[in-house]
Formats: C-alpha cells, structure tokens, sequence
C-alpha cells in the first residue's frame, strides 16, 4: 500500500510529486494521457510563470516532468475509473482493472474550457482561439479579438484585453449580461469595446489561424462575417470530477469543495489544481496547490487526523 497516489500528472499533480519525493514519500502517479502537462501542452507560449517566461506550454511541461523523474517518479498511464475505500486506505481503479491501494489521495484531474462547439473552434484551437485571456491576451496587442460570453469571466476577460488590443468584440447570446454590474459599466464604457448582444458564433474561419468569425444575431437573422485575429473563449468551465462523484463534496458547479490546503470532505482525500473552488485556475496556483496538498497529505499520515 502506497503512502499516497496522485491522479494526474498536470502542473498541480507533477508538484505534488516533487513535493512528495522530496519528501520520502512512497507514492506513484496515475495519468490518464500518454504525455504529462494537462492544458498547458496546448498553450502556445507561457509568458506568466515566475522564472520562466517565454516559454512555450509544452516545454514548460517537459520541464516539470523532468523534475519529477529526476527524483525518482513512477509514472503510470491508466485512466482511473473508480475510487473505493479499503481496509486502510483508499482503492483505485483503472479501466484496464489495474488496483492500487494508497493511505491518502491526492486528486488533481483539472478542469476543461467548455467549447462553443462552433465549426473550426477545434482545428483553430491555439492558433486564435485561446480560452484564458490573462494567459494569452499578450499575444494580440494591438489587434483585433473577440470574446465570446455573458458572464464574470468574459467581461473581465474583455475588460483585460481591452487594455491592450486594438478592438475588442464581446459576443453574448442575450440581451443583458449575467455579470456583475459594475463590471458592465466598465465594459459599456470603453472605447475600444463593441458589444453584439443577441448573437451567437455560427463558425471560426481561418487557414492556419483565426481570420474571422461568422456571427448571427438570433432576434434579427441577421448573419456577418466579422474579421479579427483571435477569439476568446469564456462559457464556463468543465471540472474533471466525474470520478469523485459520491466520493466527496462537491458544490453546484462540479468542483471539489476544498481550500488551500486541499482538504475535502474524505480526510484521506486532498484536491488539488482546477479541479477545486478557489479564485485563480492557472499554472502557478496549480503548482501551490500540489505543494500543499502534499503538506496535508503528510500531516495527515502522521497523525491520522484532518488539518484543524
């Protein structure tokens, strides 16, 4: 029986697995993908970790994955299906029937960008389309985007890239936006910003980056093609916590129920990266987040209690 077993090998899961290491703990890490990184693989440039800017996702991912089998790291591909409670500990499952028996969890399986579903949105999906602005906004200073949603997350996001591109677009399906008002005061107010209310992105067009976007106002029929160089993404997000369903706590958007130090309602089960309730979902948060998550998983192995 392991000490602990980490689900997935994304930021959060890799510094957990430094952190464990580090440690002296017996532990492995299950990850479901053939290649560690979770999202930021994706990314086409990382420009806001400490100490490492400018540079690209999947080198950034590489980079941690070295560190973790540096120090030693059992990494094991396997899609984990099932969590149980054993005698001692937690079981977990994998689709192959593969069992590993752990003291502790720690769980950091992420979180999705809801898609729009939208024609080109998946082929284009880097190249323009990009689904956090804090992380990628740099990239098209002085250009033309659009942001596609109603709530906080899109009107921040238009108000942060407002800043710093040309035009700014903001396309929502209603004809009010669902976000804070004062936020919508900021966004009325600027400028640079145009707001399509009533409209939704029928298609994303482009060659080998984002060139336009094909937008239909739903009131009128009315169909444009609006040309731009990037589109943001900002309907939601999809935690990957389908597997903690019954397990733990979870509140009404799907995530796991726990603070910084990773605790949920399982004492033997820690969360760590997006797929948590916390403010911030990027890369360094994620790293903090496996970091403390082992801090509490070693408490808890020590003493056999919660964190108080």
């Amino acid at each position: 029986m392991y000490d602990v077993v980490i689900i997935g090998a994304g930021p959060a899961g890799m510094a957990a697995a430094v952190y464990a290491a580090r440690a002296e703990l017996d532990f492995i890490v299950l990850e479901k993908e053939i290649m560690s990184g979770g999202q930021i693989i994706n990314t086409y440039e990382v420009d806001n970790y400490p100490g490492l800017y400018h540079l690209g996702g999947f080198d950034l991912a590489m980079k941690f994955r070295e560190h973790a089998d540096a120090l030693g790291t059992k990494f094991v591909t396997g899609e984990v299906i099932r969590i149980e409670t054993c005698q001692g500990g937690k079981k977990v499952v994998l689709a192959d029937g593969t069992e590993y028996e752990a003291k502790t969890l720690i769980v950091s399986g992420g979180a999705k960008h809801r898609p729009l579903g939208a024609p080109g949105e998946e082929r284009l999906a880097g190249s323009g389309v990009s689904y956090c602005a804090t992380c990628d906004g740099a990239f098209f200073r002085n250009k033309e985007v659009a942001v596609v949603g109603g709530g906080d997350v899109a009107v921040e996001d238009a108000l942060f890239l407002a800043r710093m591109c040309k035009k700014v677009y903001v396309i929502h399906r209603r004809d009010t936006f669902r976000a804070a008002k004062t936020l919508v005061s900021k966004l009325v107010e600027a400028e640079n910003v145009e707001i399509l209310y009533d409209s939704v992105v029928n298609e994303i067009r482009g060659n080998m980056k984002v060139e336009s976007l094909l937008v239909e106002n739903k009131k009128t029929g009315e169909v444009k093609e609006v040309a731009l160089d990037g589109v943001f993404v900002a309907v939601g997000m999809l935690p990957e916590t389908g597997l903690l369903k019954g397990v733990v706590e979870l509140d009404a958007g799907g995530y796991v129920i726990a603070d910084e130090t990773g605790r949920t309602s399982d004492p033997a089960i820690f969360a760590a990266g997006d797929i948590r309730t916390k403010q911030l979902r990027q890369v360094v948060t994620a790293a903090a987040d496996g970091a403390n998550a082992v801090w509490s998983a070693e408490y808890y192995l020590q003493t056999n209690e919660g964190i108080a």
